[in-house]
């Protein structure tokens, strides 16, 4: 009796072990920041509290920081990884000198390099001892942060706003003074795999949810855009037409801005921009930062397409929660952030800004709202979003050549790049990519086309389902591919783990083709041939000399559940196919004078990396 009581007790002490191990938590940071800007020298000094709430089951005894100006000097990892990488280095951090690649980080001048120096830190007013590990601060706590309890941090620092290389720093190439963003000591996100303090030498960031109130104090004669909301717009420059500026006697004002609930804080500040704002219905406040001339005309354009814009990723990917977004001159191309985004305010073409700026504010449901790890997992964030941009672009600037939907060009650009033997599997960390366009293709293209092959396998109105599911579950929290893979699952049916370690996992191409067409008096026998490691389920439609389009679906027998319809309408389901099968048969009941034409995927969504033997003209 008593040994069944134990067993009885072990079995419920590992079921609540586990429900404890795989519930979902996430931790919490507040920061409360004072910043004092020397705008002559590009220098600030940081005061910072942060409050912190441990609300995972683990005992915290170390914490880390990110430090990431650090990365802007010679010698630092970010310099050497360029070095290492040489012609495959990122051209915004390497130049050519003749047959040589040379880092940029390697030719900063001592004066313009970036530093984030820490004075001293503190936990609950004791002293802490830290080791700066080039962008990383591990800090060893005086007290271990037990499970669902809360400490405080307090700081003091001193910084150098970097030559800008990428992303933020002094001085950009269009004349802005300073980009701040990663620009303050930001503590790691902790989460079920430990801390992702992971070192930054150019990709990606990650982060806990945290509210923020940052007091900056600069020039009068600056002009300020951030991401979050500005508390005193009548003291300050830009954002009032009645402000009474009121300087003290450095002839320095400060800016009071709050953020609730966001990834992190980013600004940027210039003496000449200008600010517009205009209200969206059901969606945010829009504010425009940027230095006005003719090379920017095409801002003020944009804004007619920015409220359509939110209007369709509200109705489609789920409605942006916070209260306003800035898009901001100040960047070295384009880069996300908290409620706002850095770009770079030249364009040649409205419809060229509007493609930078549907990238960077998609973002804000894949990198903020639903926030990945990106630096694990950059084809969540950046092949999602991409995804997102050409869906919206399809349809506010439609292309001037028919084409079958907005995907197209990157299914192309896919299969060009699979051949050239140079792809790298999408689940490598983003950082831990040998070539820059390799990065490219994994992490922007071969996630974008994840969401379109899956919308091939589920059907397109499952795929709707699937991403307003997705959002519903996970908005404001940090998703895995699993957590996806789970939502995409529940809302088709169909087993699809399969598909993910294939496409994320693996560098397998997809190419099936039309092996041969045996005509005879009452019907056409078909034989398909799959000559590519990727198994998939096909679409194959027959179009008759009376111009009608018939849709068959052969079902792959790992989804175990077949689609019924799609953009097709109804779909003619034949018998299934093996993935161990190399060839399949089927018969139509059409002959060879009723026929016009054939094909797999008429609707041009298969990334088949050979399509030129998918079609068949009948003659």
């Amino acid at each position: 009796m008593k040994k069944l009581k134990f067993s009885l007790f072990s079995i419920l002490f590992s079921l609540i072990l586990s429900a404890q191990q795989s519930s979902y938590y996430q931790q919490y940071a507040k920061y409360k920041m004072d910043i004092d800007v020397d705008a002559d020298n590009f220098t600030y000094q940081g005061k910072q509290t942060l409050d912190y709430r441990n609300n995972s089951p683990d005992e915290l005894k170390v914490a880390y920081f990110h430090l990431y100006w650090n990365a802007f000097k010679a010698g630092s990892m970010m310099d050497q990884r360029v070095q290492s990488q040489g012609v495959n280095a990122d051209g915004r951090l390497a130049k050519r000198v003749g047959n040589t690649v040379v880092s940029r980080l390697s030719e900063i001048p001592k004066s313009e390099e970036g530093a984030q120096n820490i004075r001293w830190i503190k936990q609950n007013g004791k002293d802490l001892k830290f080791e700066i590990q080039g962008t990383v601060m591990k800090v060893f706590l005086a007290e271990a942060i037990k499970p669902n309890s809360s400490t405080t941090f307090t700081m003091e620092w001193d910084a150098n706003i970097p030559m800008q290389i990428r992303r933020a720093g002094r001085n950009n190439r269009e004349g802005v003074d300073m980009t701040m963003t990663q620009w303050y000591p930001k503590i790691a996100e902790y989460d079920y795999d430990g801390w992702a303090a992971f070192d930054y030498v150019g990709r990606e960031f990650h982060a806990p949810f945290s509210d923020y109130e940052v007091n900056i104090k600069i020039d009068k004669d600056y002009v300020i855009g951030a991401g979050g909301n500005l508390e005193n717009p009548t003291e300050v420059k830009g954002y009032d037409s009645s402000a009474t500026i009121k300087e003290d006697i450095s002839k320095k004002v400060t800016w009071k801005w709050t953020a609730k609930n966001i990834l992190d804080f980013a600004w940027a500040a210039d003496r000449d921009y200008s600010v517009e704002s205009f209200p969206i219905l059901d969606g945010p406040k829009v504010y425009l930062v940027y230095q006005k001339s003719e090379k920017t005309k095409y801002w003020s354009e944009m804004k007619p397409y920015i409220t359509k814009y939110y209007q369709l990723m509200n109705a489609t990917f789920g409605r942006y929660k916070w209260p306003s977004y800035s898009f901001i001159q100040g960047g070295d191309g384009g880069m996300e952030y908290g409620m706002c985004t850095m770009i770079l305010g030249e364009a040649t073409s409205l419809e060229g800004l509007s493609g930078l700026m549907f990238h960077e504010g998609a973002h804000s449901w894949f990198q903020q709202m639903l926030a990945t790890n990106e630096s694990v997992r950059p084809w969540m964030d950046e092949g999602f979003t991409q995804y997102a941009e050409d869906f919206v672009s399809y349809r506010l600037f439609p292309p001037k050549e028919s084409q079958p939907n907005p995907f197209v060009g990157a299914l192309k650009a896919y299969a060009n790049f699979a051949k050239s033997g140079k792809e790298e599997p999408a689940v490598w960390l983003g950082d831990h990519h040998d070539n820059g366009t390799a990065y490219t293709y994994a992490s922007y293209i071969k996630g974008e086309t994840f969401l379109v092959e899956l919308g091939y396998i589920v059907g397109e109105e499952n795929l709707s389902k699937i991403m307003l599911k997705y959002y519903d579950e996970w908005a404001m929290k940090h998703p895995t591919e699993r957590d996806f893979i789970h939502i995409a699952q529940l809302v088709s049916g169909m087993d699809l783990k399969w598909f993910q370690h294939y496409w994320i996992n693996t560098t397998k191409t997809i190419d099936y083709g039309i092996k041969n067409v045996k005509y005879d008096p009452e019907s056409t026998t078909i034989t398909l041939v799959n000559k590519g490691g990727v198994p998939m389920p096909i679409d194959f439609s027959v179009l008759t000399k009376d111009k009608k389009v018939i849709n068959y679906n052969i079902p792959l027998n790992l989804t175990r559940v077949w689609k019924t319809k799609d953009i097709y309408g109804n779909i003619q389901t034949l018998p299934y196919w093996a993935w161990t099968q190399q060839e399949y048969s089927f018969t139509i009941p059409y002959t060879k004078a009723q026929l016009s034409a054939m094909g797999i995927d008429f609707s041009q969504r298969l990334a088949d990396v050979n399509p030129e033997d998918n079609y068949l003209e009948v003659k």
